[in-house]
């Protein structure tokens, strides 16, 4: 069974590099310490992953109106929900702030 890809393989195959480069990154930034920075520098490279993801292997980039349409909405979705978890996180009464 031979698919047609949008792409040509070593496309593919270029990105798989980038995705376990960011991985092995990832897991070598884990042995410094960088403060609140380790937070921050692994959901960086953790949300670029993901687009990659997205992008690439899901075919997103080269999807129709529609295909972006869902991916936006779906975005939209997830910001709600995390506005809402953080706005109860932030307000409860054991959370000291200083």
């Amino acid at each position: 069974m031979d698919t047609d890809h949008i792409l040509p393989k070593r496309v593919y195959y270029a990105i798989f590099g980038i995705l376990m480069l960011c991985t092995y990154l990832t897991v070598q930034m884990a042995f410094f310490d960088l403060g609140a920075l380790n937070t921050i520098a692994a959901l960086v490279i953790a949300v670029f992953k993901a687009t990659l993801v997205v992008l690439f292997f899901m075919h997103v980039k080269y999807g129709t109106r529609l295909t972006w349409a869902v991916v936006i909405g779906a975005l939209f979705w997830l910001g709600i929900l995390l506005a809402l978890t953080m706005g109860d996180y932030l307000t409860r009464a054991w959370r000291t702030f200083g």
